[in-house]
C-alpha cells in the first residue's frame, strides 16, 4: 500500500514538486516560529518568520530553474553549480531575513557582520539540504521512468515472442486443411468441401478474436477444439474418435488460448493419419491441489522403443511451441511431460497454476 501511494504521489512530477515545496517551506516557517518562541521571542516573531519562509520559497524556485538547466550534466558540474547557487542564495536569504526582522519585528536591531554570516551559514545548510533533496528526488523519478520503460520493453518482447510461437502453428494447420479441401474438390465432394470451409471460417474467426497473450476458460478452449475437430472429422471421418474427460469444476479455469490444439494436431499426425483403422484421442482435465492438469492421449505408436519417459527436447514444432508458450507465460511454474502409455500410444500432460476469472475469485 505504501509503495502504491508513493507511485501515485510521483505520477505527476510537477504536482509532486509543488506538494513538497509548499509543505516543506510551511514546515520551515512553523519550526522557525516555534524555535523563536522557545528562545523567548514575542508572538510577533511570526512576521519575520513568514518573510523568511516566503523568501526561501521564492529563492528555491529560482534555484530550481538553474538546476533544470544542468540536470543532464556531469556530476562535477551539478555539484559545482549546486554549491555555488546555494552559497549565493544563502547570502540573499540572510539579507532578506535581516531586513524582515528589522522591518516587522525589531527596528532597533543592528546585526553585526559575524551574526549575519552565522545566519547565512544556517541558511546555506537549509538550501544545501533543499538542493540535495531536489536532485535525489529527480534522480529517483528518472530511475523509475527508466525502470518502467525497461518493463514495457520486456513486456512487448514477451508478447511478441508469444505471438510468434502461436502464429507459427497456423500455416501448418492451414496447409493440412486446404490440402484436405483440395482432395474433397477433386473427389467432387462439394458438400464436404463446403462444410470444411465453413468450419474452417468459424475456427479462424475464433483464433483471430483471441490473441496469443489472452487467457480463456477451459470451457472456451473446448469449444474452440470442437470447431477444430469438426474440420478434422470431415478429413478422417470414421477413423477419428474423440473422448472427453473434463471435470466440471475445471471448465472455469483459465488457460492460454488454443494451448491444446497443437497437442491434438500432433496426435492426428502421428497416431490417426498413419493408421488405417484410425483411433481415439482422449482429452482430459481436472483440478488437483490448486493446479490444472490437462492430458491429451492417443493410441498411436508412441515415441521410442518402449521408452516410458520422453526427453523434453523431442517432438516437432507444435509441441516445441507449446513448451515455449508455457515457459513465456508461467516460467518454471509449469510442467510439460510426454510419456508412452500401454498398450500403445503417447500421452502429453500439462500442469499449470489454477486460475479463475477475477469475477469468480
Amino acid at each position: 500500500m505504501a509503495s502504491k501511494s508513493i507511485q501515485e504521489l510521483f505520477a505527476d512530477k510537477a504536482r509532486a514538486f509543488w506538494i513538497f515545496q509548499i509543505a516543506g517551506w510551511l514546515g520551515y516557517g512553523v519550526i522557525r516560529t516555534l524555535n523563536g518562541l522557545a528562545l523567548g521571542e514575542t508572538p510577533a516573531y511570526i512576521k519575520p518568520s513568514i518573510v523568511a519562509m516566503l523568501a526561501g520559497f521564492v529563492l528555491t524556485l529560482v534555484m530550481r530553474l538553474i538546476y533544470r538547466s544542468v540536470r543532464s550534466s556531469s556530476l562535477t558540474v551539478i555539484v559545482s553549480v549546486g554549491l555555488a547557487a546555494s552559497a549565493f542564495m544563502s547570502l540573499a536569504f540572510s539579507t532578506i531575513e535581516t531586513i524582515g526582522h528589522i522591518t516587522f519585528y525589531d527596528p532597533f536591531d543592528d546585526p553585526r557582520a559575524l551574526e549575519f554570516f552565522g545566519n547565512a551559514a544556517i541558511d546555506l545548510y537549509v538550501l544545501l539540504t533543499w538542493t540535495g533533496l531536489y536532485f535525489l528526488i529527480n534522480y529517483y523519478l528518472v530511475l523509475q521512468q527508466e525502470k518502467e520503460k525497461a518493463l514495457k520493453a520486456t513486456a512487448m518482447a514477451h508478447q511478441a515472442q508469444l505471438k510468434m510461437l502461436r502464429y507459427q502453428l497456423n500455416p501448418h494447420f492451414l496447409f493440412n486443411t486446404l490440402n484436405a479441401i483440395s482432395t474433397l474438390v477433386l473427389d467432387n465432394d462439394s458438400k464436404g468441401a463446403n462444410t470444411m470451409l465453413r468450419r474452417l471460417s468459424s475456427f479462424l474467426r475464433y483464433s483471430l478474436v483471441n490473441q496469443p497473450t489472452q487467457k480463456v476458460t477451459l470451457d472456451q478452449e473446448i469449444h474452440a477444439l470442437m470447431l477444430y475437430l469438426d474440420i478434422e472429422v470431415v478429413r478422417f471421418q470414421d477413423r477419428l474418435n474423440i473422448a472427453w474427460e473434463i471435470e466440471e469444476n475445471a471448465r472455469r479455469a483459465m488457460i492460454p488460448s488454443l494451448l491444446l490444439q497443437p497437442l491434438i494436431e500432433n496426435a492426428l499426425k502421428y497416431a490417426i493419419a498413419p493408421s488405417e483403422d484410425g483411433g481415439t484421442i482422449t482429452i482430459s482435465a481436472k483440478l488437483e491441489k490448486r493446479r490444472l492438469i490437462m492430458r491429451v492421449r492417443d493410441q498411436g505408436p508412441g515415441i521410442g522403443d518402449g521408452v516410458e519417459k520422453i526427453s523434453q527436447s523431442s517432438s516437432g514444432v507444435g509441441l516445441a511451441n507449446t513448451r515455449g508458450r508455457l515457459q513465456q507465460i508461467y516460467g518454471d511454474d509449469h510442467a510439460f511431460i510426454m510419456h508412452n502409455v500401454k498398450p500403445s500410444g503417447l500421452e502429453v500432460a500439462i500442469s499449470i497454476p489454477c486460475e479463475f476469472a477475477e469475477a469468480e475469485q
